[in-house]
């Protein structure tokens, strides 16, 4: 078992990744090198505030401060992409997304239940990834591979600063680490293969 002072830790260093990530996104769009997909960021930004919630009422601890934080720091993205007009191409499918995120706060309030919540929204942020995915593939150059490799290793130090584990408190970081990985390594693939 890893004591208090570890989880502290493992909690500092995934909040210290968080800024390390989302300090130099923010400038990449601020100077438009970047141009997230503004629906992915506002599902995300929905469903991370509320997993934090529902780590912190499964007894998460610490091991949820990093998802909070990150959750604010998504909102912000998601704002700034807005008001930067970055990629605004919104689906029915991305509306679709975004209802559900919205959809499972009732549903938490109806079953009492953090775990379901957790289930549905870890769903449908993964599902948020489908536009940003869709937009790698075709501008690769236009997402940072430093910023989705220092999420997946946020995520790892979440999961280890937890304070206690259960599908309720690691679905959701594991899952976003995997859909990072998946992200990051088409990003690669397709900066290989594609000219700026």
């Amino acid at each position: 078992m890893i004591d208090t002072s570890f989880k502290l830790l493992f909690s500092g260093l995934a909040i210290a990744l968080a800024l390390v990530a989302f300090v130099p996104y923010v400038r990449s769009i601020l100077k438009g090198t970047t141009r997230p997909h503004v629906f992915s960021w506002f599902i995300w930004g929905i469903t991370t505030v509320i997993v934090f919630f529902a780590q912190l009422e499964a007894d998460g601890g610490m091991g949820a401060w990093p998802i909070g934080i990150s959750g604010l720091l998504t909102v912000a993205v998601a704002v700034l992409a807005f008001i930067k007009r970055a990629d605004i191409s919104i689906t029915k499918t991305d509306w679709l997304f975004f209802a559900a995120a919205l959809a499972s706060l009732p549903f938490w309030y109806l079953t009492s239940d953090p775990l379901w919540t957790v289930v549905v929204l870890s769903v449908v942020d993964l599902f948020g990834f489908g536009p940003t995915i869709r937009k790698a593939y075709e501008s690769p150059h236009q997402e940072s591979q430093l910023f989705f490799l220092s999420l997946a290793l946020r995520n790892c130090f979440a999961i280890l600063a937890l304070e206690s584990y259960s599908v309720t408190t690691v679905l959701f970081p594991l899952s976003i680490t995997l859909a990072c990985t998946v992200l990051l390594t088409i990003v690669v693939f397709r900066r290989r293969t594609v000219l700026a």
